[in-house]
């Protein structure tokens, strides 16, 4: 990263601090910095969400569009995302220093998303083989300072939680035309299911071992990274009554990708993969607690009227 210098001495602390599972700001090598979350922050926008891990900061916005189906796929709605990079997260995307690394994000979340196995597209169809819903999700990284692709995921699914997909009645036409009726009501309207959803989990490979979260200083001393996308558990995205009830589900990678020019032996990589399903399942479970937590308080404080117009 530019303008991020480290000795050799600072590298070699770095590198033996993996190999005992102890880093240079303390954490094990599988666990995450502090980070915090907030949803509901655009308001022209469907869905939003502002993700702040340690110095890498994201906004995430997501707007809805009535669209066409594709023909080989009538009965799924369209995702697809966009991926900015602020020329003022850090001096390395200035210019257009930051559209190769926007188009990986990108191509990353499109991957994961479109897994069988992950995010059920069949929820945003409205008429099948007719019209559907297409989410556009904006993603603005504001601050860059590590692991830019495990917050855009975390960032980019708690959007897709908080966004609400108004109620529509399509009715079929003569002439094959559809008519579409949409409510005034702002609170006619459901909330995506996003429980599958898959979270990117980053494990930078330092000396032997791999690191989850790593910090900018941590990606200086790799030469290859692993980028795992693994699905949501539903159980952590419901009430614990509710979740009593639901069959345990088994966690799947939805995507793997490689960044850096170094290799990674065959033990390494699968041991990579397990520990990032390990990451992946305690952060899935701290996301879902947090947005249903917020959920909560908004719903309620949001349907109160306030002033001379009761």
């Amino acid at each position: 990263m530019a303008g991020l210098l480290l000795s050799s001495t600072e590298k070699v602390f770095i590198i033996h601090g993996v190999q005992d599972d102890y880093r240079s700001d303390g954490r094990s090598n599988i666990d995450y910095r502090p980070m915090e979350l907030e949803t509901d922050v655009v308001s022209h926008a469907s869905g939003s969400s502002r993700l702040r891990l340690a110095n890498t900061d994201i906004l995430v916005g997501v707007k809805t569009e009535i669209d066409v189906p594709k023909p080989d796929k009538p009965g799924l709605g369209k995702l697809e995302f966009f991926v900015d990079c602020s020329a003022n997260a850090t001096p390395e995307f200035e210019g257009r220093g930051g559209e190769q690394l926007a188009n990986s994000i990108s191509n990353m979340l499109e991957r994961a998303y479109h897994s069988p196995h992950a995010f059920n597209l069949k929820q945003l169809c409205i008429l099948e083989g007719k019209q559907c819903w297409k989410l556009y999700i904006d993603i603005l990284i504001l601050e860059c300072g590590g692991n830019l692709c495990d917050a855009v995921s975390l960032g980019v699914k708690a959007a897709l939680f908080n966004t609400r997909i108004p109620f529509v009645k399509a009715v079929l036409m003569d002439g094959g035309n559809v008519d579409l009726q949409l409510s005034d009501d702002p609170y006619d309207c459901k909330y995506l299911d996003v429980a599958s959803g898959p979270l990117l989990v980053t494990l930078c490979k330092i000396g032997d071992k791999c690191v989850v979260d790593p910090s900018a200083e941590e990606e200086s001393c790799s030469v290859v990274s692993l980028v795992v996308g693994i699905t949501g558990n539903p159980k952590f995205y419901v009430t614990a009554e509710e979740a009593k009830n639901m069959p345990d589900v088994e966690l799947k990678c939805s995507m793997i990708g490689m960044n850096g020019p170094g290799s990674v032996a065959p033990k390494t990589f699968k041991d990579a993969i397990n520990q990032g399903m390990v990451a992946a399942k305690c952060l899935d479970k701290a996301l879902g607690q947090a947005l249903l937590r917020e959920r909560q308080e908004n719903t309620s404080f949001k349907k109160h009227s306030y002033g001379f117009l009761k």
